[in-house]
């Protein structure tokens, strides 16, 4: 688990194919490692990676093939920087939100302006995700925890102050972007939760007709 809170930067070192798999080698940055051990977990722009061997200014973790389909990190080359986060403990400030670090699906970004001193980001996410996207909830964009300040169908945008574009990636996005995203765990099992025992009918989702049929109007 993670906070969705970046510690540092880091940048692909290299990127070996290994079938149909890819080792990434990561240089961490400012990250320290010295707590860090083999098997352990670090958040790679949000995608929780298991560390298989380890510098110490650097890290090797292996990158399957559903984690290239599902997330950006296949999109990477030597150079790329990417946000770190080690995995929480007991004693981590929560200062963002529980975050798995497992990619929902791959949103877009619409726009990027300066909206005071802040940045106003706009991104489309993945139809199937967006009604777990809802104003003031939270979501995690490239292992970032934010919240959601408007959202309009698939699409949604965020505010990001000076400190969070300068301590992650945020400040190289441009429109046609591809980022990590990853809705909001609560939302996800409130899910299944109204689902009730719908839930164990093979792609069965919350309707229309389900909640008429369970007394929500539905006008």
């Amino acid at each position: 688990m993670f906070t969705g809170i970046v510690q540092a930067l880091g940048s692909i070192r290299a990127s070996d194919s290994r079938g149909e798999d890819v080792r990434l080698t990561i240089g961490t940055g400012t990250l320290p490692m010295t707590d860090v051990q083999l098997g352990d977990s670090i958040a790679v722009n949000g995608v929780c990676l298991t560390a298989v061997q380890l510098e110490a200014d650097s890290f090797a973790a292996d990158v399957s093939r559903e984690t290239l389909e599902r997330t950006s990190l296949g999109g990477l080359s030597q150079g790329s920087r990417v946000n770190l986060e080690k995995a929480l403990t007991l004693s981590t400030p929560l200062g963002g939100h529980l975050v798995s670090g497992h990619v929902d699906g791959l949103g877009e970004v619409l726009e990027s302006r300066q909206d005071g001193r802040s940045w106003r980001l706009l991104f489309r996410a993945p139809d199937r995700l967006a009604r777990y996207i809802a104003e003031k909830g939270s979501i995690c964009i490239d292992g970032t925890s934010l919240t959601v300040n408007g959202v309009n169908g698939a699409e949604f945008h965020v505010n990001i102050v000076p400190h969070t574009m300068d301590a992650t990636i945020m400040g190289e996005y441009r429109p046609g972007r591809k980022v990590n995203l990853e809705v909001d765990l609560i939302a996800r099992y409130l899910e299944r939760l109204v689902l009730g025992d719908q839930a164990a009918v093979p792609e069965q989702g919350i309707t229309r007709e389900f909640l008429a049929r369970h007394g929500f109007r539905v006008d």
